[in-house]
């Protein structure tokens, strides 16, 4: 049971529309930057448990996320530095006034309006977000069902923007709750902390991470440009 503090926050959160990308998209190649990556030693993973981690936090002197040309080590430490939210605050998702318990999965909702869930329900041990992109890529020739150039999988070891969808997946249920700029929220390997108008995440596991905005994602650590398979405009792997 969420306490009413929680859904009074999920209230105030509406529903992405079916299209998460311009109406009108125009070309566009992604901005990503992969950077190498260089783990900082006595770094240590989150357990793969989904809930906080206990290790002590430092509060951030800057509350901007790193930029585009940061290293994976930056992005990290930003990420690392807002101390912990609760991880069942963000186990359950709201759609026209009704909440859907999401069991070990999480959802939850940026300032700039991008909204990100796991499925680990179905098996799909990626993050996916949905992000207003100014500049999604194009849909590829021959897809089925509908484009959403804005629609950004991210496992840890791949990126992939853009894809086509038949239905909502996994976001049927709805939005999360709104993850607070000052906090990061942690599960699985995965740690995410957002600013007004940035959102980024890491993975442990791979020492990866992506930063998410309206003006482009850009992509930290082993990943590099490869062809994208069937149904994905832009792909970046290790």
């Amino acid at each position: 049971m969420r306490s009413a503090g929680v859904l009074a926050a999920l209230s105030a959160v509406g529903l992405l529309a079916a299209g998460c990308s311009p109406a009108t998209e125009t070309p566009g190649t992604g901005k990503l930057t992969p950077i190498s990556p260089s783990r900082q030693a006595g770094q240590a993973a989150p357990s793969g448990t989904g809930t906080t981690t206990s290790s002590p936090t430092t509060t951030s002197k800057s509350t901007a996320a790193p930029a585009a040309g940061a290293t994976v080590d930056e992005a990290i430490a930003w990420v690392q530095a807002a101390g912990p939210v609760d991880t069942a605050d963000f186990q359950v998702a709201l759609r026209g006034g009704t909440s859907t318990p999401l069991g070990e999965d999480v959802a939850f909702t940026t300032p700039a309006g991008t909204s990100c869930m796991t499925d680990l329900r179905r098996g799909a041990g990626d993050l996916a977000c949905l992000v207003n992109l100014a500049d999604p890529p194009p849909a590829p020739a021959d897809i089925y069902g509908v484009w959403k150039g804005g629609w950004v999988d991210f496992d840890g070891a791949a990126v992939r923007i853009g894809s086509a969808h038949g239905d909502p997946g996994r976001f049927a249920a709805g939005q999360g709750a709104p993850l607070p700029p000052d906090r990061s929220l942690s599960f699985g390997d995965f740690r995410c902390r957002t600013d007004a108008s940035a959102l980024l995440c890491v993975n442990y596991a791979r020492q990866t991470a992506v930063r998410y905005s309206d003006d482009g994602i850009d992509a930290y650590g082993c990943t590099r440009r490869t062809p994208p398979a069937a149904g994905v405009g832009i792909e970046y792997a290790c």
